[in-house]
């Protein structure tokens, strides 16, 4: 048996065919890549957190996906002009990301889902990171990535997947300022958190980028290995 890999995924308006009402959906390229990694990925709704629980312990690994931006008060802050939330989803997500680690189930966070693992490790967010850095180069314009070179910590789990350094895609507007207890392993060349991960965990890791929109199967198939 291949091993199951769940992949959280939004509920949404959406429009196909002759249809034009909610939807859980997730970018295909998600299902791809973890396909191509060795697994069989599931869609998890936002209420899957209903029972986290239950729920983990038919699971084999975690794959945290982008999204919307984390409700600021869930990390002690009061929300930019910019900050647009699915509460929904953090409810679910928190819950069950809270009960894969407990159960030290493998857990990869992309984009939001690096985010994500930053607020459940106690860390808080930059909300706007053209405040910070004065451009919008990791997010240059709607629906366009950014791309940029990113440097990994040596000995990290993060150089041992991606190697010294890498050529990076993004599309985010926030990013992680302070890390709570995860170990920062991964910087943009203007020192944007790019990696995180626990070193004390099985296998805990998260990526700022997007490598399922890249075809890039190397973070999955580490997450699938550590299954």
């Amino acid at each position: 048996m291949r091993p199951l890999i769940g992949i959280t995924a939004y509920a949404e308006p959406a429009r196909w065919g002759v249809w034009d009402t909610r939807a859980v959906l997730i970018p295909e390229s998600y299902v791809r890549v973890v396909r191509d990694a060795g697994a069989r990925p599931v869609v998890l709704p936002p209420d899957a957190g209903d029972d986290a629980a239950g729920l983990i312990g038919r699971l084999d690994g975690l794959v945290l996906a982008g999204g919307a931006d984390i409700e600021p008060s869930r990390y002690g802050a009061e929300p930019h002009p910019t900050t647009r939330t699915r509460p929904d989803r953090d409810a679910g997500e928190l819950a069950v990301l809270r009960a894969a680690l407990d159960a030290d189930l493998p857990v990869l966070g992309v984009c939001r889902g690096m985010e994500l693992l930053a607020v459940a490790y106690g860390g808080t967010l930059y909300q706007h990171l053209p405040d910070v850095l004065g451009n919008e180069r990791h997010q240059p314009a709607p629906g366009v990535y950014g791309t940029h070179p990113a440097r990994f910590a040596a000995g990290s789990r993060a150089a041992r997947v991606f190697g010294p350094s890498a050529e990076v895609n993004s599309y985010h507007h926030q990013a992680v300022d302070k890390p709570g207890t995860l170990t920062v392993t991964g910087w943009s060349d203007d020192e944007v958190t790019e990696a995180v991960e626990d070193p004390a965990r099985r296998f805990v890791l998260g990526v700022q980028w997007h490598p399922e929109e890249a075809g890039d199967v190397r973070p999955f198939a580490a997450l699938v290995r550590a299954v």
